[in-house]
């Protein structure tokens, strides 16, 4: 048992939790709690887990086979607090692998509808974002590598394991990305208030990308210019804008609604 917190084991996790420079160079980043531990496992990408003493005891007790087939530790529960990124851990951590996705396959998907983010900076947002995406049916999410890191803890645990299964990629040019993407024939509509365009009177097309900007400052010109159409949402009162996760899911959703009703009335059921 890991008794202390100089322990090498317990430092990395340290170091995982808050450096994106030592996640990048061991491909990995940390979660924390059962259903992020659960699903990091189920899908192949742990790498060790670090279960506190108490927690450790309280689930042999219900399933003396639970701690069978993994790697694992346990840790004096002081420790793994200390190692913890929230003020209340559940009782067990993992290091695991980072996802893999290619770009190229995002793009060509040929039911491609993706979400492209521009700067986003707030760790809330990117997990929230990402865990919406899954739900409104999207294949793919492309982010510019100024935005927040995807495997900041605090995304890690907005997502709720929507990590796991919304591929998504950091691109090093995002212009050029915008343009491989135009050139697969996949029309653009950027969130901006500059039109008279509102979000539910356009007709998105099986395959569209949907374009959303930095908290603060949305879109850059050189980006949005970039898209085929402007779309805005609509307010009343004197708000001039959406928080960036509310506006990238009104839009994805009314995309999913569009293409659940032509399913609908084609007789085609998804």
């Amino acid at each position: 048992m890991i008794t202390s917190s100089s322990n090498s084991q317990i430092k990395n996790i340290i170091q995982l939790q808050k450096k994106s420079k030592t996640r990048t160079e061991q491909g990995a980043f940390v979660t924390e709690g059962i259903k992020m531990f659960e699903e990091s496992k189920d899908g192949g990408y742990l790498i060790k887990a670090y279960v506190s003493e108490m927690y450790y005891n309280e689930k042999l007790a219900e399933d003396a086979e639970y701690f069978k087939g993994f790697p694992y530790e346990v840790v004096a529960d002081g420790v793994l607090k200390e190692a913890s990124d929230t003020l209340t851990p559940q009782g067990i951590m993992a290091i695991v692998k980072k996802p893999v996705y290619d770009l190229d396959k995002i793009i060509t998907d040929s039911h491609a509808n993706l979400l492209l983010l521009e700067d986003i900076r707030d760790p809330g947002n990117l997990g929230t974002i990402i865990r919406t995406a899954e739900g409104a049916g999207f294949t793919g999410i492309i982010i510019s590598k100024t935005s927040v890191d995807m495997y900041n803890p605090k995304v890690i645990r907005s997502t709720m394991g929507a990590i796991y299964r919304m591929p998504f990629i950091y691109v090093e040019d995002f212009k050029q990305t915008l343009n491989q993407i135009k050139r697969n024939h996949i029309p653009v509509y950027a969130a901006h208030l500059n039109t008279d365009y509102n979000y539910d009177e356009v007709n998105y097309p099986e395959k569209c990308a949907i374009l959303i900007g930095n908290e603060a400052n949305g879109l850059s010109d050189e980006i949005a210019d970039m898209s085929d159409q402007y779309v805005k949402i609509p307010m009343e009162g004197s708000v001039e804008s959406l928080n960036a996760a509310i506006a990238a899911a009104i839009l994805m959703y009314e995309v999913y609604r569009q293409k659940r009703k032509n399913n609908q009335d084609s007789g085609t059921l998804e």
